[in-house]
């Protein structure tokens, strides 16, 4: 299934701070801690706690968020299907991007071991 060019624009204009709070309710809910869900999105996109806090402060954008990231290496070795999308087949690399971050919430609220999640090889 791939992804409309509406899909990815919707995506591209969320702010990261909307999506944030739903990101700590869902990995506390499932007994993780906020701390473990920075350390995954640190190993995504490079940012650091005080960088995030400044991210979320000034209500970025997603397309903004990713622009300004540093991706790891590694994550085109995130694979599976989010949201009812198979992310090695999403074409739009902010959208492919987008559900990256969103696959390893996923991982880290299923209980995924760390190491797994952070794609150690």
């Amino acid at each position: 299934m791939s992804t409309t060019p509406e899909h990815d624009e919707r995506i591209a204009k969320m702010t990261f701070s909307s999506v944030y709070p739903h990101y700590v309710t869902k990995v506390e809910k499932k007994g993780r801690t906020k701390e473990e869900l920075h350390q995954v999105i640190e190993w995504l996109t490079g940012y650091d706690l005080k960088k995030l806090e400044e991210l979320i402060e000034n209500k970025v954008t997603f397309e903004k968020f990713f622009e300004d990231a540093t991706l790891h290496p590694n994550a085109h070795l995130i694979k599976g299907v989010i949201c009812g999308y198979r992310i090695e087949d999403i074409e739009t690399p902010l959208t492919k991007q987008t559900r990256y971050l969103d696959k390893l919430v996923e991982e880290l609220a299923r209980g995924r071991k760390m190491e797994k999640i952070l794609r150690v090889v």
